[in-house]
């Protein structure tokens, strides 16, 4: 579980992407450096809108980013930024 994972691995993006694809939850174990990736994000916010509300100021204010959160889920708008 992603939850017991040192520091470095929640950090790590090819060691978190197949375990958030397995289990969705752990996604709230991800480092804030993660949320701050857009190579993470953007996955993410096509699965799970909503997850918008976790990723950094920036790509929550990407555009491509916060379309592709609200083509998910429409109530993902809330956590955009301008």
């Amino acid at each position: 579980a992603l939850e017991y994972a040192s520091e470095a691995l929640k950090a790590d993006r090819e060691f978190v992407m197949p375990i958030v694809r397995q289990d969705g939850w752990a996604l709230k174990h991800a480092s804030q450096e993660l949320w701050a990736d857009r190579e993470f994000v953007m996955p993410v916010v096509r699965r799970s809108g909503i997850e918008l509300q976790r990723a950094s100021q920036e790509l929550r204010a990407d555009r491509e980013v916060v379309l592709a959160a609200i083509q998910q889920n429409v109530h993902a708008l809330e956590y955009a930024s301008e």
